[in-house]
């Protein structure tokens, strides 16, 4: 047992001793990798021949990371810092102060060298970096480099203020027009944002020094270059920003760099440029491409939309304002609104892009300062229409075009019954003087009025057309029943029958007719009588028109002539002269009217008359005779028709007839809202009317409807209540 228990102590011993001896041996044999390593590393970092490979230098570092893993780190951490240290020192010492992007060159050469070689580091330090990923203790290589890097190289206050500044200074002499090396700026932000001192280095210095850049350019521009011009530079500057920070790939920087553009250059002026770009557009000096910059700018700027839009209205409603309160633009002022109108479609299309947006702006507008003016655009309207539809200068096409754009501007006209009855007293004279030139375009504008207002709105215009086609037919037959008479007779008389409803008011002529017209007339009143019996006949001499033939000292010529003009040259059949009252009394035409006529026939283009006397005026002493001289290269020579023109007198009669069934209406309406309800609160009476009548209408007008009402005793004030009405029975 004793002998067994020496030999198990000598056996310890002996691997005591055999231990030590090998880590002896391993120490000197770490001691000689971490020389090999450092040497291999240095050569490495500063980009000289390495003596082992990088399969060795694996190996050494595998291994050293298993047994030496402190060790290891520290050594790495030391050859770093050594040679960044080194680095700086280079730097200093070669510092060039006349060249003012040394700085931002050098840091570029040293950043680009020192990842390229730290690459190689992390190749063979691949294994350390794959444990130190599993563990907070130890950095990977890539943290380690690029921590020293920022806090021995960048962090250094020399080299951080030249940074900053030569940043800075590169990016202003670029603003200003000049070419920079981009990718030395490019590179340097991003090491930057690498290091994660892109903000402190960088981005804040530079917000600041934009404002103040921005700020003074925006003050300097806008009163030294044209507006258009300082759009078309804003637009220039934005792009340019954005530009170079896709460049250098941070939107962040563009997106605040950005709002201060914004800020100093657009909201700071934001109206003294609109109301420049106002003025020239109400001078028709700036395009819609300029616009539309002008428009894009504004979406980006706060409250910038809205202040367009506000100016835009402003310029809409005093140029709207001013075509329909211009002076003596009767002839013109429809036209004018359409060309407007067009102008700001293409505006709006072409310029803003923004139709959607628009298109209740406008349209707001133009009802605003259209109905301002009461009832003459509705008028002017009707009378535009009238030209279009007697002009021979526009195709199907043109003519139907033009009718869509009318209709445009009467959807904003309120007073819709003041247009529809000045509408058809042109059309009347259209249809009684076959004086439209398309019949299919007068179906066309019936088509679109029905459209937009209904059946009830053209039932009366379709009765007048439907009355001339009755009328024609009615002639053919007329013209048979003469051929058949007996004695027979021939005419080239022409009746038209209309109905009283469907058609205009006229008022009531008693002139004295030729003998032969006054048979004439006798004649066909029994034969209409014959076949529609109980319906009576009103003649309306003031709506005939005749070919008079007339015999001259250069040839014989057929007169294209009212009726009135007719019955006035008749009378030098029977004398050679005539003065103004003798014809007066012969024919009892009014003495205003027979004035026109005169002077219809004595004064215009076609004097087939001679006036004795001169002077501007017919007076009543004025004597005439026919003009045998007269000469025309025309065979049949239209006479204006003077008395045919509305005077004024006659639009304000039609107006107040307008007005008079405006009247008519609202009655109706009261009575049968308060048949309804038996009894109303006047403000909800007030409501429902408004609602209920498609006409212009005030709150004063409704009310003095109301009082007339009560008075005539169709309602009643509630005794207990005076503001509730009650429905008489």
């Amino acid at each position: 047992m004793l002998q067994s228990q020496l030999k198990m102590t000598l056996t310890k011993k002996t691997l005591v001793v055999k231990n030590i001896e090998k880590i002896e041996n391993k120490n000197e044999l770490v001691h000689d990798a971490i020389r090999s390593l450092q040497s291999d590393l240095d050569s490495i970092l500063n980009s000289h021949p390495r003596k082992l490979s990088l399969q060795e230098l694996y190996g050494i570092v595998e291994n050293l990371h298993s047994t030496h893993r402190t060790l290891l780190y520290q050594k790495l951490e030391d050859i770093l810092e050594e040679a960044l240290s080194d680095k700086l020192q280079k730097l200093a010492k070669n510092d060039d102060n006349n060249n003012s992007n040394y700085t931002l060159t050098a840091i570029k050469t040293l950043w680009t060298e020192f990842c390229k070689n730290v690459c190689t580091i992390k190749n063979i330090f691949l294994n350390c970096d794959r444990s130190s990923q599993n563990s907070n203790k130890y950095n990977t290589v890539h943290q380690l480099t690029t921590g020293l890097f920022k806090t021995i190289i960048i962090q250094n206050p020399k080299i951080r203020s030249r940074l900053t500044v030569e940043i800075l200074t590169l990016i202003e002499f670029q603003r200003k027009g000049n070419d920079i090396d981009t990718n030395l700026l490019k590179t340097i932000l991003e090491m930057l944002t690498d290091l994660q001192m892109y903000d402190e280095i960088f981005q804040t210095e530079f917000l600041s020094n934009s404002s103040v850049f921005y700020e003074d350019e925006g003050n300097i521009l806008i009163n030294s270059i044209d507006m258009r011009a300082y759009l078309k530079h804003c637009q220039a500057r934005i792009k340019e920003e954005q530009e170079r920070f896709e460049l250098f790939r941070n939107t962040h920087t563009f997106s605040s760099v950005s709002n201060i553009l914004y800020q100093h250059l657009l909201k700071d002026h934001m109206q003294d440029i609109l109301e420049k770009v106002y003025k020239l557009l109400d001078k028709a000096e700036i395009t819609n491409a300029e616009l539309g910059i002008l428009y894009n700018l504004f979406k980006n700027v706060p409250t910038g939309s809205k202040s367009l839009v506000e100016y835009f209205v402003n310029y809409i409603m005093k140029r709207g304002s001013q075509i329909v309160n211009k002076p003596d633009n009767e002839k013109t002022m429809i036209q004018d609104l359409l060309d407007f109108k067009s102008e700001l479609d293409d505006i709006v299309e072409n310029g803003f892009k923004d139709a959607e947006t628009f298109a209740d702006i406008i349209r707001n507008c133009f009802i605003k300062f259209i109905n301002s003016k009461q009832n003459k655009p509705a008028q002017l309207l009707a009378k535009y229409i009238d030209n279009k539809l007697r002009s021979k200068d526009l195709s199907d096409d043109q003519l139907e075009s033009v009718l869509d754009k009318v209709m445009i501007l009467f959807r904003f006209i309120q007073g819709k019954d003041i247009f529809e009855a000045f509408y058809k007293k042109d059309l009347a004279k259209r249809l009684l003087l076959g004086k439209s030139t398309s019949q299919d375009a007068e179906d066309s504008m019936i088509g679109k009025l029905k459209l937009e207002c209904g059946a009830s709105f053209t039932s009366k215009i379709e009765g007048m057309f439907k009355d001339i086609n009755i009328s024609r037919c009615m002639n053919n037959s007329f013209k048979q029943h003469l051929v058949h008479a007996s004695p027979a007779v021939s005419s080239d008389l022409c009746i038209n029958v209309l109905t009283s409803s469907f058609w205009p008011n006229y008022p009531a002529y008693k002139v004295n007719l030729p003998v032969e017209l006054v048979n004439y007339q006798a004649i066909f009143q029994k034969f209409y009588s014959t076949n529609h019996n109980g319906r009576k006949l009103v003649w309306q001499p003031n709506l005939g028109h005749c070919i008079v033939k007339a015999s001259f000292d250069g040839g014989n010529k057929e007169l294209q002539v009212s009726l009135f003009q007719a019955i006035v040259l008749l009378l030098f059949n029977d004398s050679s002269k005539l003065t103004f009252g003798e014809m007066r009394e012969l024919t009892n035409i009014d003495p205003d009217e027979l004035k026109r006529i005169l002077i219809s026939l004595a004064c215009a283009k076609s004097r087939v008359l001679v006036r004795q006397s001169k002077g501007k005026d017919v007076e009543a002493e004025d004597s005439f005779c026919v003009n045998d001289k007269f000469t025309d290269k025309l065979f049949r020579v239209k006479i204006n028709q003077i008395q045919l023109k509305e005077t004024v007198e006659d639009q304000q009669a039609t107006e107040r007839s307008v007005l008079t069934d405006r009247q008519f209406q609202i009655d109706a309406a009261v009575v049968r809202i308060l048949k309804s309800k038996k009894k109303i609160n006047h403000n909800e009476l007030i409501s429902e009317l408004f609602n209920m009548l498609d006409i212009p209408v005030k709150p004063y007008d409704l009310k003095k409807r109301i009082e007339l009402l009560i008075e005539r005793e169709y309602m009643e004030r509630d005794k207990n209540d005076p503001t509730n009405y009650i429905y008489v029975a």
